[in-house]
């Protein structure tokens, strides 16, 4: 049955319809999907088992697949060593062929977007709840659970709930050291971590049309922060330009319709706004950083990393400010590259130098610090100035340790002064 009409639909309704074959579809129907790309981390090993138990013997496309190890790399313990192999060997069982290993790795949403693996009106789904990066192409992209994504990878299709949409609506111009990162953190203050639950945010207006891709990418990504089942930008010239001699499969660009319906729409004006800083315990305890600055906030690590901005343009960005800089006496900062082309082109462009002369560490591609599990870990009471995505309690190692989450320009700052800084002041 065709839903009734009630005006124009959204773009991930329109990205959904598209994808179950409807001419349309409303918020709260169940759709069976027709999956586009379908990717996994070390936690794609979960599903080996619940593939085999439902008796699949074939992945229903190898092409469409793709697996990225990212969280441990290489393995730092044998638990991740055993995930690792029994991804290795399901690979090669299977025939899947885009299987991203050691010394060809990065974070998994980072390798989709440089190697166009998901395009304009795709539906996309990955094994890690921020898989919501990729929307900033303009397709439907979700995190879900490993016995999911086994039935996707034997059948190709998932059922999925159309999701209310938020209209995020931004204006203006971003000021001299105020970046994307700061905007998602403003909307992210205002939306709050649970406003989005199982909801689609769609952002649009003039500001977000001045973003790079990298910076949609960084908008998109912490959506995911918000409870939202996807984070989207409608595609246009820059998408298209972007992806034109990387697109892995052909476009199926959509719009939202002018006349479309939205739960909320969020006006956002970010002329004159500042820098911004999301304090302790929850990225939505936003603040301007200017405000936190003048509290002298003392820091123990700092980390430019994570799916959420460590591109070739942050860590660009962070190298221009640490030139002729040290790292403040006391403070470990480090600095992890998204993939492993991107630590490549920093090392032709000698960003790593840069970083290390000033006492920095540059690591290998991976989450790195980000998820408290691999290198970086805080010990209780410890503060960090981060540039990834969450400061839940806990995250980054000890619940008792401090996050401060900020952009790559404030992350550095903060590493050379020692203290949470205002990035303009080095600019």
């Amino acid at each position: 049955m065709t839903p009734a009409s009630n005006g124009g639909l959204t773009l991930a309704e329109k990205v959904l319809a598209r994808s179950a074959g409807l001419e349309r579809v409303v918020p709260g129907q169940i759709i069976e999907g027709a999956v586009d790309l379908a990717m996994m981390h070390e936690q794609g090993a979960q599903t080996v088992a619940p593939f085999a138990q439902m008796g699949a013997t074939r992945v229903w496309d190898p092409e469409r697949v793709v697996i990225a190890i990212d969280h441990w790399v290489p393995a730092s313990t044998e638990g991740a060593a055993v995930l690792h192999r029994i991804l290795r060997k399901f690979a090669a069982e299977k025939g899947l062929p885009h299987f991203y290993d050691v010394g060809n790795h990065g974070i998994c949403h980072q390798i989709l977007a440089e190697n166009g693996w998901v395009v304009p009106g795709d539906l996309a789904v990955g094994t890690d709840s921020h898989t919501n990066m990729l929307g900033a192409m303009g397709a439907v992209a979700a995190g879900i659970g490993p016995t999911e994504m086994a039935a996707v990878l034997a059948l190709g299709k998932i059922w999925l709930k159309v999701p209310p949409t938020i209209q995020i609506r931004a204006r203006g111009h971003l000021g001299p050291g105020v970046t994307a990162k700061d905007l998602i953190l403003r909307v992210l203050g205002e939306v709050r971590t649970t406003g989005a639950t199982y909801k689609s945010v769609e952002f649009t207006g003039s500001t977000i049309d001045g973003l790079s891709m990298p910076e949609r990418f960084t908008m998109c990504n912490m959506t995911t922060e918000m409870g939202a089942k996807c984070g989207m930008v409608g595609p246009d010239d820059k998408t298209f330009e972007y992806l034109e001699k990387i697109a892995k499969h052909p476009m199926h660009p959509l719009s939202a319709d002018a006349d479309a319906t939205y739960e909320t729409q969020v006006d956002i004006d970010v002329d004159g706004m500042p820098p911004m800083v999301a304090c302790p315990y929850s990225p939505d305890n936003v603040r301007p950083l200017p405000d936190v600055a003048r509290e002298h906030v003392k820091i123990d690590q700092a980390f430019l990393g994570s799916c959420t901005n460590a591109r070739i343009e942050d860590i660009r960005e962070g190298a221009a400010l640490m030139r002729g800089e040290r790292v403040h006496a006391g403070v470990r900062f480090i600095v992890s590259p998204a993939s492993t082309s991107i630590y490549q082109q920093c090392l032709r462009e000698g960003l790593i130098e840069v970083f290390t002369n000033a006492g920095a560490v540059f690591t290998n591609s991976s989450c790195s610090a980000c998820f408290g599990g691999n290198m970086g870990i805080l010990a209780p009471e410890e503060v960090c100035a981060s540039s990834s995505n969450r400061n839940f309690p806990g995250r980054m190692g000890a619940k008792e340790a401090r996050i401060y989450l900020m952009s790559p320009a404030a992350v550095v700052a903060t590493a050379i002064r020692g203290e949470i800084t205002d990035p303009r002041e080095l600019q």
